[in-house]
């Protein structure tokens, strides 16, 4: 088990990586120091797009699609430790900061699909403003609307 004071010793990068090599394991493997297999939640347990990787970036970069789907959808948004829509505010947060329209679009939908309402996240977007920046936050509302409207008129 990782403990904090791994992390402290040994620095977040070796964490990050050591997560990332333990979650291209493919499911049942030996969990380190040769213990009975991890236990993965089920694929799919989020409402996220589990081909999305593919249908975006697929034709040209077929690895990081397959990784895109296989780790973070399969794997990441499937861990129960935080559900769906708590992940999902998480993640529109982040795109908002890093000024990301692009991401953020899709996001947006996922975080509808997630539970999250129009307010909830036009109010994420609105306290943003004054942690992730002015313009950043005007930017993300521009792809609310874009969102939102197009949602309407399903």
């Amino acid at each position: 088990m990782v403990t904090e004071t791994y992390v402290r010793q040994n620095g977040a990068w070796k964490l990050a990586a050591l997560s990332f090599t333990r979650l291209l394991e493919p499911p049942g493997a030996a969990a380190p120091g040769g213990g009975a297999p991890a236990a993965r939640p089920a694929q799919g347990a989020a409402r996220t797009p589990s081909t999305a990787g593919q249908r975006v970036m697929g034709d040209i970069a077929p690895k990081l699609a397959e990784l895109t789907d296989r780790v973070l959808y399969g794997d990441v948004w499937a861990r129960p430790q935080l559900a769906p829509r708590d992940r999902s505010l998480a993640t529109v947060a982040a795109l908002i900061a890093m000024n990301r329209p692009d991401q953020l679009r899709s996001h947006l939908r996922i975080a509808r699909q997630n539970g999250l309402t129009q307010d909830e996240l036009i109010e994420a977007i609105t306290h943003l403003a004054f942690y992730a920046g002015w313009p950043s936050a005007v930017t993300a509302a521009g792809v609310a609307r874009e969102v939102f409207t197009e949602t309407q008129a399903r």
